[in-house]
């Protein structure tokens, strides 16, 4: 060819470059946006873990509780506390459920909206049940000590954990472990905007943060990473991309990975070898539970309980935090009074005392977080980061 041939001719095709990893990891388009009434079974599934953790408190362990029915509920529950007994579990259902939610729920929002809503959706029947659970204390000193004044006003805060004060509500730890996901998720992910990128950079290296944890070995790195904590998060929100995004292989990586490490934790801190008085888990059992909890939010996420929409199902999820905040120490107080004070049947109080719970629970929903809760919300300064 000649040098003017070859000034006139087309040039030659490029061949495309290979993706980066950022391509890979960039933002796109929904596959499919899923009805938000579709998702109506995850409130049943935030009901059915808070139900597995009242089962436990109330029948399968002992300590105060086998104070408050006057004896071990192994002997008095021999099959249901067999099964209660893994209801602690429950926990770290809930954290898998608050990784899928928080994501859903901040997704399109501004850090300032972020926090506006977190605030007033976790403080109001907080508060009131801190009330409630105090009152019963002064009432019955047997069941649950009374704090002192200073000591329940630090609890008002919910900081009352890092702070070694004595806490008025037993499962407020796990609303402290929650407060630091949310602090966490909020810096390095709302703050900037909700992406798909952002949320799996940010699932692999809390990931990995956590292993580094684990090396270090120090209390402090371990109170902000929460090494032990952050694979059920971390599950949940990669869960939650699946749901929006459709599935792939990174993502349900992720969700394997979370598993794995979850599993790990769950054994090491709730199997207790050897004999436990009335009391034992099989850490294959242990194993079987945390997967059922992966699996059950993953079936949400991939969108097989559409079918699943009953209205019910809204007001379970109501329901569900101001029951988990009252019932353990309430409970203690109704069991002590129904069944050692009146002489109720063992099933009689389990029963009576559970539903009692959830009609205080439907109140405080009603009367306490459906009025206040927006209200705080719009006092709230709309503060723009």
């Amino acid at each position: 060819m000649s040098a003017a041939d070859q000034a006139t001719a087309p040039p030659a095709p490029v061949a495309p470059a290979a993706p980066r990893l950022n391509q890979v990891l960039a933002e796109r388009p929904p596959v499919r946006l899923r009805g938000e009434s579709r998702l109506r079974a995850l409130d049943g599934l935030r009901l059915l873990a808070a139900l597995m953790v009242c089962m436990y408190h109330f029948t399968g362990k002992n300590g105060e509780v086998a104070a408050s029915w006057d004896q071990s509920p192994g002997v008095m529950f021999p099959t249901l506390s067999q099964f209660a007994t893994y209801g602690s579990l429950g926990v770290q259902f809930f954290f898998v459920i608050s990784g899928f939610v928080i994501c859903m729920s901040s997704w399109g929002r501004s850090l300032g909206d972020f926090f506006r809503s977190r605030i007033s959706r976790l403080y109001p029947a907080y508060w009131v049940a801190l009330v409630m659970v105090s009152g019963a204390a002064l009432l019955l000193p047997v069941v649950v000590a009374p704090v002192r004044p200073d000591e329940f006003l630090v609890n008002l805060t919910m900081m009352q954990q890092p702070l070694g004060v004595p806490r008025v509500l037993g499962v407020c730890w796990t609303l402290w472990v929650e407060l630091k996901f949310y602090v966490l998720f909020a810096l390095f992910v709302i703050w900037k905007g909700v992406t798909y990128k952002r949320v799996v950079t940010f699932c692999i290296l809390w990931t990995l943060a956590g292993a580094f944890a684990r090396i270090a070995d120090h209390p402090l790195t371990d109170e902000l990473v929460m090494r032990d904590h952050a694979p059920f998060f971390v599950g949940g929100l990669a869960l939650y991309l699946i749901h929006r995004f459709g599935s792939d292989l990174l993502l349900w990586g992720i969700v394997g990975m979370s598993f794995l490490l979850g599993q790990r934790y769950s054994v090491m801190a709730l199997w207790h070898p050897g004999e436990q008085g009335d009391f034992h888990r099989d850490p294959l059992v242990v194993q079987a539970i945390v997967f059922c909890a992966f699996a059950a939010v993953a079936v949400v996420a991939l969108g097989w309980t559409r079918w699943a929409d009953w209205r019910w199902l809204t007001v379970a999820g109501a329901l569900t935090y101001p029951f988990y905040l009252i019932h353990e120490h309430l409970g203690w107080f109704f069991i002590r009074v129904l069944h050692r004070g009146l002489g109720l049947g063992s099933y009689e109080t389990l029963a009576l005392s559970v539903g009692s719970l959830l009609v205080l629970a439907w109140l405080m929903h009603r009367f306490v977080e459906k009025p206040f809760g927006p209200k705080l919300k719009r006092a709230l300064p709309a503060v723009r980061f």
